[in-house]
């Protein structure tokens, strides 16, 4: 199903044509909705074929999270009602860099209230918030960052990863007069990182957390299909691996009961691939003698 999603998405333009393509906002609304449902869902009904102990269908819960859960990373997407402030109070390159940093942080509580008023009618009495568990210990994911080092510097070296990354490179218009004016690029990442907030605590948190009482360990592989239809705008390689990253992390939450450590592993890696990408921009300047 994947593949055919990949498919579609990297050799028919799925995602450009049919989901940021329509100029409504319904539209595109739409358009990104059904790109999340369907993998989601499909990823629940298929594996009514492989096992036998899937009856989570006759719960209520949840169907109200297998439709309700693609809406809100939906509306996430296409939120923009504060972007005509930010366009009418500053000019130039510099609206670029507010555009960019405010709507992370916004989006990310955009995504966490309607989250949170979940976990409060569903959840609060049988769990803390949604991953928010403490964790036993920081090594396992600083050794999980160590072993990704060696995959982001071949990734690195590939045209269509520098095409996107490093992300901060958006903001290289805007004129740097001082050491002031390049704190915009701290700024700028740390934003960038607290994009992935939200992320881990939808995913991780909410989606693993939630869903797991009502489907056990059948709620991970549809969540990572829904956590790899999310990255189709971005390069292919990345596409792929983030259902395999999502998997995996999937099974740490669903173990741990933590998001932390995820956050922690997703964080390093972002910001290892910012670094990569200011790596291969600089190295891809210099002409071979």
């Amino acid at each position: 199903m994947l593949g055919c999603l990949i498919y579609l998405n990297y050799w028919h333009n799925l995602e450009k044509k049919y989901a940021a393509a329509p100029t409504s906002r319904l539209g595109r609304f739409t358009g990104y909705y059904l790109l999340y449902f369907i993998p989601f869902a499909c990823a629940f009904f298929l594996q009514l074929l492989f096992f036998k102990d899937c009856s989570y269908y006759k719960d209520a819960w949840f169907w109200i999270i297998l439709f309700l859960a693609p809406a809100l990373f939906s509306f996430r997407v296409n939120f923009n009602w504060h972007q005509q402030w930010l366009i009418n109070t500053w000019s130039g390159p510099i609206r670029l860099f507010y555009l960019h940093c405010l709507n992370w942080v916004v989006r990310v509580f955009v995504l966490l209230i309607p989250v949170f008023f979940i976990w409060f009618i569903k959840d609060k009495n049988i769990q803390p918030f949604y991953g928010t568990k403490a964790l036993d210990s920081l090594r396992p994911y600083l050794l999980m960052l160590l072993v990704m080092i060696p995959l982001l510097v071949v990734a690195g070296t590939q045209k269509d990863f520098l095409q996107v990354y490093p992300k901060a490179k958006l903001i290289d218009k805007i004129p740097m007069q001082n050491w002031m004016d390049k704190g915009r690029y701290i700024v700028f990442e740390l934003c960038y990182g607290f994009d992935f907030v939200s992320i881990e605590f939808f995913f991780r948190g909410f989606l693993i957390l939630a869903l797991m009482r009502i489907c056990g360990m059948h709620c991970i592989i549809p969540v990572a299909c829904f956590y790899c239809a999310i990255h189709l705008g971005k390069p292919m390689g990345e596409a792929i691996s983030s259902f395999f990253g999502g998997s995996f992390l999937g099974i740490v939450v669903y173990n741990t009961g933590s998001i932390w450590g995820g956050l922690i592993v997703h964080l390093g890696i972002a910001w290892m691939m910012e670094a990569v990408g200011w790596i291969g921009v600089i190295l891809g300047k210099v002409k071979p003698i």
